[in-house]
């Protein structure tokens, strides 16, 4: 009996240190934000200092596109939340800080700790949110899965041929399964576009234009992918009758 108390004492210690570590860091990602909007301007400079300003302006028609498309894909993230009765106030106060780390780094894999903690702040329980986001860190692309599809169109109407409807059912169909598979950390969707562009004979060189606007697309991208993880995850809770915190969910009766 002794041995046993004084190994759960060594595991209460242990889960305290653990604890602490994670406080610490958040804090340290909390005063990191902070700068994220330099850092942004920082990267979008990098860009245009080694690209040249001439080769984003005549790629600025599909990143124009690209940022209607990820704003549309939200718009319809926030109606499918307001049909669930999530609080759309409270659900974005509590995800900017991983959407606005995603944004930054283009990496949904290394957002995940924070992501996670959004949930919790969002009080969605751990049994649902442990499970779907990591699992949404590793399947959900969405907005890889946009980007595919508008950097093909690009593709085909800078050598002039446009695509015809088999073409475009193949590169969503090709496009949806790539990004499934695709790593979740920066210059990974470059990959991923060559792929797909190989499998349905568009050139492989217009992948080299595409690489100049890499940051700019992979930003918005990934945030969106990390949204529409705590989206997903939220929808679930409610569907599952769970009762979140009285802030996140909208006075309304809750689905049985």
């Amino acid at each position: 009996m002794r041995q046993s108390e004084r190994q759960h004492a060594m595991g209460e210690r242990l889960y305290g240190v653990i604890e602490a570590l994670n406080e610490v860091t958040l804090k340290v990602m909390s005063g990191v934000l902070h700068y994220v909007p330099i850092g942004v301007f920082a990267i979008v400079a990098e860009t245009v200092s080694q690209q040249g300003l001439a080769t984003l302006l005549s790629l600025g028609d599909m990143v124009v596109v690209l940022y209607i498309a990820l704003a549309t894909q939200l718009l319809i993230y926030c109606g499918i939340m307001r049909l669930f009765g999530v609080k759309l106030r409270t659900f974005f106060r509590e995800a900017r800080t991983p959407m606005a780390t995603a944004f930054a780094t283009q990496s949904s894999s290394g957002t995940l700790p924070l992501t996670i903690n959004a949930a919790h702040r969002l009080g969605i329980p751990k049994s649902i949110y442990g499970f779907s986001l990591p699992l949404g860190a590793t399947l959900n692309m969405d907005g890889a899965a946009i980007r595919i599809a508008i950097s093909a169109v690009f593709a085909a109407n800078v050598m002039g041929a446009p695509l015809d409807f088999i073409s475009m059912v193949q590169i969503v169909l090709i496009g949806t399964l790539v990004s499934v598979g695709t790593a979740g950390v920066p210059g990974a969707g470059i990959i991923m576009i060559a792929t797909v562009f190989a499998q349905v004979g568009l050139p492989i060189e217009t992948v080299a234009l595409l690489t100049a606007i890499d940051a700019l697309v992979g930003m918005g991208c990934t945030a969106l992918n990390v949204t529409g993880d705590l989206v997903g995850t939220s929808v679930i809770a409610r569907s599952e009758g769970e009762e979140l915190q009285e802030a996140f969910v909208e006075e309304a009766p809750v689905r049985r």
